[in-house]
This record gives C-alpha cells, sequence and structure tokens, in this order.
C-alpha cells in the first residue's frame, strides 16, 4: 500500500488523442506536497505519513504546530491528511512527492468536498419528477408530495428524501484513469469529473479496486529538498519500481 497525495484542483480542461478523440480531463496540482511526519504502530498504533500542502502563514501556526514542523524542517503547511501505508512504504520526512508518483493509465481514487449549492428543493436533490402540471395541482409543481403515512405510523420516517442542504459534503469518486502527466509544473491529469471546486484540495491515492501497474514506484517517487537545493534530478532522488 503506498501512499496518497494533496493536490489542488486547477479546474477541467480536455486533451486530443491521437485518433483526434477529446478526452475530459480534470488538471490537479502537487506544490510542494511533504512528509511531515510518520505514524508508527510502535507510538502511534498504526502506520501512515503525515503529508502537508500549502503554505500558511506563521502568524496563523500555533507554537507547537511551528515546532512540529520546525523538527520536519519544513515550512508551515497550509493543508495536512494522512494516508495509512505498509511499513516498507514509508517515505521520508521531508520528503517533496512529485507528479511521476503515479503512472499514466493508471486508476486512482480521488476525495474532495463536493460543490455547495445551499437548500435545494427535490428535484434537484433527489431528482425527484415532480408533481402534474395540471389536475388539481396548484403552486407546487415542483414540491416532493406527501412525505409519511396517515395514522399508522404517524410520522415522518428519519432519512426521508426532502428538500433540504445539497452538496458540501465529503465525496469519493473510484477508478479515475491518469491521462497525463507534466512533473516540471507538478500536474497530473485525470479523466472525468473530480469533486469540488477550483482550487479545493483533493486527496489522490492508487484505486483500491484496480491492480497496481507494475511500473508504479515503490515506496514512491519524491525528492529531498537539499537535493532540489543542489539541482539534482528526480530520476537522482526518487525511488525506483
Amino acid at each position: 500500500m503506498r501512499s496518497g497525495v494533496i493536490a489542488q484542483k486547477l479546474g477541467m480542461t480536455r486533451i486530443f488523442t491521437g485518433a483526434g478523440e477529446h478526452v475530459p480531463v480534470t488538471v490537479l496540482k502537487l506544490g510542494g506536497c511533504q512528509v511531515v511526519a510518520h505514524r508508527t504502530k510502535d507510538r502511534n498504533g498504526y502506520t501512515a505519513v503525515q503529508l502537508g500542502i500549502g503554505r500558511a502563514k506563521v502568524k496563523n501556526v500555533s507554537k507547537a504546530e511551528r515546532g512540529r514542523f520546525a523538527v520536519a524542517t519544513v515550512e508551515p503547511k497550509l493543508k495536512l491528511a494522512e494516508f495509512r501505508v505498509e511499513e516498507d512504504s514509508l517515505l521520508p520526512v521531508g520528503a517533496e512527492i512529485t507528479a511521476d508518483h503515479f503512472v499514466i493509465g493508471q486508476f486512482v481514487d480521488v476525495t474532495g468536498t463536493s460543490t455547495g449549492k445551499g437548500f435545494a428543493g427535490p428535484m434537484k436533490r433527489w431528482n425527484f419528477g415532480g408533481l402534474r402540471a395540471t389536475h388539481g395541482v396548484s403552486i407546487s409543481h415542483r414540491s416532493h408530495g406527501s412525505t409519511g403515512g396517515r395514522q399508522d405510523p404517524g410520522k415522518t420516517f428519519k432519512n426521508k428524501k426532502m428538500a433540504g442542504h445539497l452538496g458540501a459534503e465529503r465525496v469519493t469518486t473510484l477508478n479515475l484513469r491518469v491521462v497525463e502527466l507534466d512533473i516540471d509544473r507538478g500536474l497530473i491529469l485525470v479523466e472525468g469529473a473530480v469533486p469540488g471546486t477550483s482550487g479545493s484540495w483533493i486527496y489522490v491515492r492508487d484505486a483500491v479496486k484496480k491492480a497496481l501497474p507494475k511500473d508504479a514506484p515503490k515506496p514512491g517517487k519524491y525528492r529531498m529538498a537539499d537535493a532540489v537545493a543542489s539541482g539534482a534530478s528526480v530520476e537522482e532522488t526518487g525511488a525506483t519500481a
């Protein structure tokens, strides 16, 4: 089990294949996604890596958090997340995961917070058909109609599909194919739509229902901060498949 990554959704576009067919893709950017800390079985009861992305203002970071980032020798991060991994898949603290952590053609699962749409009616929220256009229906054509029984049970059951708040929920989309990678700019192009608005944070990891490609790097592809400063290439610092 490899680590996932935190990415920022830039938006959607399309690319063309050699046959002239267009493929709709979502562009995800890895901007300084670094390993901040480890979670070990001896100390925490499970094995995971904690990743951070984005640059946070120091005045908005608590003193304790600043100390944790100082120990890892990384800048304060705006967004943190943990990914469960095997013990042999722990990436070194301070490592910056690059876009070629994934390979073209592999499938990934993406998780994000869906776009909030506020209070929505049953037709928009649950795809109800609505009431009739005539024959006694007046002013309530887009309503959901009756919501409960009569004297028995005499109430509306919980989880009944009704009008209410739509969106702003944690959503996971499975089996999106990686179409293209831009290692220099840290871009991952995945086929199809990804939950969330442009600029939101997205969690990307290997698909659980698809086999990992044999050429996928293990435990992952990364570069160290000192290697970046000295101008070393990703191939010199990253893990091999």
